[in-house]
């Protein structure tokens, strides 16, 4: 009853593709869960001597970035919120269906070039929790001329060390440009995946050690709910080879030369990722096999035990069956040694098939 009640809340807050059926392309209607409970609209703006940031109450704060040499991160938490999602889009100049896969949380990894802009969405990835378990989060990235926006579902991400490099001016990032903060955001989600698939690995080899010594119910569900996290796991990181391949392919002024060095890198971490999860997958089914062997294996042991068990008391329920005949004239009746004989007779056959089933390593 309590879990009927939990998902009937979680779906009251979420928002299903069918409302927009029958709407014209480039509506824009939230569809997902709602992760956040307000909108907080995050300015990084910085170049490579200055540096500056700040919550902004409403994106018209950010007049006047396109007149400066800065590059300006702008990250939206929370995207529930329809209107202030169109109002960061008419400020930059976005085209409608950009917005619209914005709002839609159930988008496939994908970039798109709209000339000025270059889109691309991906899935972002976190364990929570003592078990482990794979928290999804759809992450939409704005690349413009010397401009980044971000758009998350909740507060809470991948990007802190980007931040604290911005900051402290470490590394390159503060020398370069918007393409390259675009990439660093993009790495910094494929490395989440890293400390996903560590985490699974580590589920994994545990379940692994007690599948065989004890393949319970408990372990049949944990393997379900590996099998689960390892299909969404694949559906997020494919398409995601695909997505960083167009980067690279693109002839956009916005992606520099070096910047796609870069990429480059970030597709092979990103076809190591996808080798991961098809070894896994890989696993995780052999696992299900291995469970379904071990309780079968369990099953014949008892049974094997039970059949000779039976056996056994076959010939000594033969035995006690003539003498339990209510015969008069059994020679047997009126001898002083009858019973012990006949008991005696029963432990014989009894020991005699014992020996003769080790002999054939039955037992």
């Amino acid at each position: 009853m309590r879990k009927d009640a939990v998902q009937m809340t979680k779906n009251s807050k979420s928002r299903k593709r069918s409302r927009k059926m029958g709407l014209p392309p480039g509506t824009l209607v939230h569809i997902g869960e709602r992760k956040a409970e307000s909108v907080r609209i995050t300015l990084i703006e910085y170049d490579e001597k200055d540096f500056q940031e700040r919550q902004i109450a409403d994106i018209n704060e950010c007049a006047g970035f396109r007149e400066t040499s800065t590059v300006t991160w702008i990250n939206v938490d929370g995207i529930h919120k329809v209107d202030i999602v169109d109002r960061v889009g008419r400020f930059f100049d976005l085209h409608p269906l950009i917005l619209e896969d914005i709002l839609n949380t159930n988008q496939r990894p994908k970039s798109e070039d709209y000339d000025s802009h270059l889109f691309f969405v991906l899935k972002m990835l976190m364990c929570v929790g003592d078990q482990g378990l794979v928290q999804s989060e759809q992450v939409s990235i704005v690349l413009g001329r010397n401009f980044v926006i971000s758009f998350q579902e909740s507060i809470g991400d991948v990007f802190e060390p980007i931040r604290d490099r911005i900051r402290k001016s470490k590394g390159r990032i503060r020398k370069m440009g918007s393409d390259y903060l675009s990439y660093t955001l993009l790495d910094a989600v494929v490395d989440g995946y890293f400390s996903v698939l560590e985490v699974i690995g580590e589920r994994i080899e545990f379940l692994d050690e007690h599948l065989v010594k004890e393949p319970t119910d408990s372990i049949l569900r944990q393997i379900h709910s590996l099998k689960r996290e390892m299909i969404f796991l694949r559906r997020s990181v494919w398409p995601l080879r695909e997505l960083i391949a167009n980067l690279q392919r693109t002839q956009s002024p916005l992606i520099t030369e070096t910047t796609g060095i870069y990429l480059r890198d970030v597709y092979d971490h990103t076809i190591q990722v996808i080798d991961t999860v098809e070894s896994y997958r890989d696993i995780v089914a052999s696992m299900l096999d291995l469970y379904l062997s071990s309780v079968s294996n369990r099953m014949n042991s008892v049974m094997k035990v039970l059949t000779i068990i039976a056996t056994i008391f076959i010939p000594l329920t033969f035995v006690a069956g003539i003498y339990g005949m209510n015969f008069k004239n059994m020679p047997e009746l009126e001898w002083r040694w009858g019973y012990a004989v006949v008991l005696l007779v029963m432990v014989v056959i009894a020991a005699g098939m014992m020996v003769y089933f080790r002999k054939k390593k039955w037992l």
